[in-house]
């Protein structure tokens, strides 16, 4: 009987997991990755060539900004490059959470925590003839508390 509720219970976690399993395997996640490695070096750089290597020259950024669809082209969005670290640099913390890849096209999720705000971006990518390029981003930034003094 512990037998076959061990059993079955291997059985089920492996269900569970083997979305993921087979996800992580995807031969794509490390082309994928190294363009979104470009983008996270754009932002620890303040180089634009690393976020030109990153996003395709077609691609839009999106967000809300109170209340209203704010949009940017990419060039916009590169032209903004300081070509320096931040003076915070130090302080701020940025990661890939999670990558999905169907085919040519794949989703990213990244989250960027600075001092004063987290930034979670959504990446949408594709395949291109030039290899995978960021074609649309679209993010959220979430202000964070003032420290009392």
């Amino acid at each position: 009987m512990r037998k076959t509720i061990a059993t079955l219970a291997a059985c089920t976690a492996l269900l569970v997991a083997a979305p993921a399993l087979a996800q992580a395997a995807n031969p794509e996640e490390p082309a994928v990755r190294a363009v979104l490695e470009h983008y996270l070096a754009g932002h620890a750089t303040g180089d634009p060539k690393e976020f030109r290597q990153a996003f395709h020259d077609d691609s839009r950024l999106m967000w809300i900004r109170d209340g209203a669809l704010m949009q940017r082209s990419d060039d916009e969005y590169v032209a903004g490059a300081s070509g320096k670290p931040a003076d915070d640099e130090a302080q701020r913390k940025r990661w890939i959470e999670s990558i999905s890849i169907t085919g040519s096209a794949a989703s990213a999720k990244i989250v960027l925590d600075y001092p004063t705000a987290v930034l979670t971006d959504y990446m949408q990518l594709l395949k291109t003839p030039d290899g995978w390029k960021i074609v649309h981003k679209i993010f959220d930034v979430a202000p964070k508390a003032k420290p009392a003094t």
